[in-house]
């Protein structure tokens, strides 16, 4: 599949307020085809430096909006995870069997909000850290392209400047991430094999449009794996293989 058709289909399938969020990629091609065209005839300033003033104004512009987005997306999970935490703390000590006021009904109730806002949490935080994959592949690509098509050598640089991005460092979402699987894991157990059978039953409900994001968390974590798989082309403007933990919270359909 073509870059530009998975990040349409990317864009599709991610969070409705973050389809502005991504890449203009499309743009970006118009310029670099107008880039390799050649100077214009004109006096003035030739239509291919136009075009090459605009795509380094555009290239510079992408990343304050990569990292913007993403530092404001990173603050809000810190605070959301913290918050999580006391939420399930607050349960136990108020309706847990030592807490201060146990009922079993109220604990089992209040835990079940809880354990859907974790994973609808881990969703968000997988496709972020899908935000920053696809992205960065999608600059390399367009840089490669203008390299191709106009002799220069921008991408090599660029890249390197990329590199020490917020948007590019996914270290916190990524630890933030394990620790909400652990948390899954710790307080939410699938003990049996009829609560096996109920969580898959949970999550084909939660894979219908509209009632979650698990659907759009999968298709990135497909689209993830896919793009960081090695392959005979593999270079250093690659992103590293995807490796994924055994987690029943980032499966990939087979």
């Amino acid at each position: 599949m073509k870059f530009g058709k998975r990040l349409k289909n990317q864009i599709q399938e991610t969070l409705p307020e973050w389809r502005d969020k991504f890449l203009s990629y499309k743009d970006m091609k118009k310029l670099v085809r107008l880039i390799s065209s050649g100077p214009s005839t004109s006096e003035e300033l030739p239509d291919s430096g136009k075009a090459e003033a605009e795509f380094i104004y555009l290239l510079n512009s992408e990343i304050d909006k990569f990292n913007s987005f993403f530092v404001e997306q990173e603050e809000d999970f810190i605070i959301r995870h913290r918050e999580l935490k006391q939420r399930i703390q607050k349960v136990i000590t108020t309706y847990g069997p030592n807490g201060a006021q146990p009922s079993e009904v109220d604990y089992n109730k209040e835990m079940g909000r809880i354990r859907k806002d974790i994973i609808n949490f881990h969703g968000e935080m997988v496709l972020l850290e899908n935000y920053s994959n696809i992205n960065y592949t999608g600059l390399a690509k367009i840089l490669k392209k203008y390299d191709k098509r106009t002799g220069g050598l921008l991408r090599l640089p660029f890249i390197q400047k990329v590199l020490q991005q917020p948007f590019f460092t996914t270290d916190l979402v990524s630890k933030l991430v394990k620790e909400c699987e652990d948390t899954i894991d710790a307080v939410f157990p699938v003990k049996d094999e009829e609560g096996r059978r109920e969580e898959k039953g949970e999550r084909k409900v939660a894979m219908l449009p509209g009632q979650s994001i698990f659907r759009n968390t999968v298709a990135a974590l497909v689209t993830m794996q896919e793009m960081r798989k090695g392959s005979s082309t593999y270079s250093h403007f690659s992103l590293p293989p995807l490796n994924l933990t055994d987690s029943n919270y980032s499966v990939l359909p087979t």
